[in-house]
């Protein structure tokens, strides 16, 4: 055992009862974040706007602060990209995490020296809870790859600015920087292809013990690994034992992933997201990620279903109930106020607090009035693989309004890396189990107004394919899972198996 590990362990037992302090109080714990929010915020524009000074409990703050998204706090963000200081949080953001935007274009959320450590920090505790449950700080004497974003930072009137993952890649720890790969130099690699095959180049001699990133892209890293060398991850990588992901639902690639590695591995969830580190897996055997009480984010939810509505319910974190759908909304430290980041979650457990992403907001099938969301869909889907040597690539769902002929159908572009042997059966499995979910769905089948649903088999790499003709390959694109219309399907028609 190095000494890193050693102390690892010790460090990591530390750090994760000083978690448990305020997870154990999480009202207190709320309200003093609120209470700092609202001190600091009423130095602001936005603050003195919204009459922040008045504020003193969540009722008379959500009276002065309505639910908003980018678009309406983009003339605040605006103010603060030309130079000017105190608009959204006192004086001006370290950095912007530059993020697409669906309607606005470039989205450039800041991220504070307020903001920042929680980034940081919260990243840190996701695998120190992973040391202290599993008594074994052993992976830290391996080397550890991260998948992302190019830490190259441009400036922006004084400001730096880049993706998150860019950010986050100069605040490694010194001690882990011996173990980190790749290169810096790979790493600022913008062409996608090249990158990966230049990681290719750097880890496949090495003792990988930790692999992180978002699970499509690191399945083709490992595509690339196994067709260079033909042998299975485990063969290349015998002490990699555990790898981190976010951003995606993983059951769905899970039995893709465990093939390609040759044996069963652990896995740590991360919620990270550029506008806060919300949640971390901390335990092997619980369901869900630990909620951050204590990073400079005041919590609210609204129920998913009531949020269109005209005066959805908003409540905080005292009046949240399991297995409810909830839109989340973010007030932090770098000065986002009623801020909905579009992901809908639930949660598994009130003590502690711990939630799931279910899916985004927008990110629905409701064409017939069904309200289908992220969460069923990945349900039906592994229900239908459970016990099979299926495996998926990738996946996404939209409605076919307007079929040539019969009824219209929710429409499934599936990449099989081990396709079904019987696919009207395997298509069946999942509308069987979207019925049994879904009651406007069983309702509209019922009632003539959908047929079963038909799946289309996407050719191998098509999903991939598809992301370079649009401009968006790299690891830090996702594929929505669905959508209400027919923008990726039609799209994908030029992909199809042939």
């Amino acid at each position: 055992m190095s000494i890193k590990s050693f102390f690892a362990i010790p460090f990591a037992k530390f750090a994760t009862k000083q978690v448990w302090k305020w997870a154990n109080k999480p009202f207190k714990t709320q309200d003093k974040v609120f209470k700092n929010l609202i001190a600091k915020g009423h130095q602001t524009a936005f603050g003195k706007d919204h009459d922040f000074k008045n504020i003193s409990t969540y009722a008379d703050f959500k009276k002065r602060v309505k639910v908003t998204d980018y678009e309406g706090l983009r003339p605040y963000v605006d103010r603060i990209v030309k130079g000017e200081s105190d608009v959204l949080w006192t004086g001006k953001p370290l950095y912007f995490a530059k993020t697409s935007g669906t309607t606005s274009g470039a989205k450039y959320i800041p991220i504070t020296k307020d903001s920042m450590p929680t980034h940081i920090k919260a990243a840190r505790n996701a695998l120190l809870f992973y040391i202290a449950e599993k008594n074994d700080a052993s992976f830290v004497n391996g080397k550890m790859i991260f998948l992302q974003g190019s830490p190259v930072l441009q400036d922006k009137n004084g400001i730096k600015l880049g993706r998150l993952s860019g950010i986050v890649a100069h605040y490694v720890p010194q001690y882990l920087l011996k173990n980190r790969l790749p290169s810096w130099e790979t790493n600022c690699i913008e062409d996608w292809d090249t990158k990966v095959n230049a990681i290719v180049e750097e880890t496949v001699n090495e003792d990988m013990s930790v692999i992180s990133g978002i699970p499509s892209w690191v399945q083709m890293y490992f595509e690339k690994l196994i067709e260079k060398t033909g042998k299975s991850i485990s063969e290349i990588f015998p002490n990699f034992n555990f790898f981190i992901y976010g951003g995606v639902n993983f059951e769905p690639y899970k039995n893709k992933f465990e093939s390609i590695i040759g044996k069963k591995i652990d896995y740590i969830e991360l919620y990270p997201a550029s506008e806060g580190f919300i949640a971390y897996q901390d335990s092997q055997t619980a369901k869900g990620m630990l909620l951050q009480l204590d990073s400079g984010i005041f919590y609210e939810f609204i129920p998913a279903t009531e949020f269109f509505d005209e005066n959805p319910t908003r409540i905080s974190l005292k009046e949240v109930q399991l297995g409810v759908n909830y839109v989340i909304i973010l007030n932090t430290t770098a000065g986002l106020w009623g801020y909905n980041i579009g992901d809908t979650v639930e949660f598994t457990s009130t003590k502690p607090y711990r939630i799931k992403v279910t899916g985004r907001i927008k990110h629905f099938i409701s064409a017939f009035g069904e309200h289908v969301i992220g969460k069923e869909v990945e349900k039906a889907l592994n229900d239908a693989i459970l016990g099979t040597e299926i495996n998926i690539s990738e996946f996404t769902v939209a409605p076919q309004v307007n079929p040539t002929e019969g009824l219209p159908y929710h429409e499934w572009f599936i990449e099989f890396e081990n396709e079904p042997i019987n696919l009207e059966e395997f298509a069946s499995k999942i509308d069987a189990s979207m019925q049994a979910q879904n009651i406007y769905y069983l309702d509209l089948i019922e009632g003539k107004i959908l047929r079963p649903l038909v799946i289309r088999k996407v050719k191998k790499g098509g999903f991939h394919e598809y992301m370079k003709s649009i401009g968006k390959f790299g690891g830090q694109n996702k594929i929505p899972q669905l959508s209400d219309n027919r923008k990726i399907a039609d799209v994908l028609e030029n992909f199809l198996h042939q």
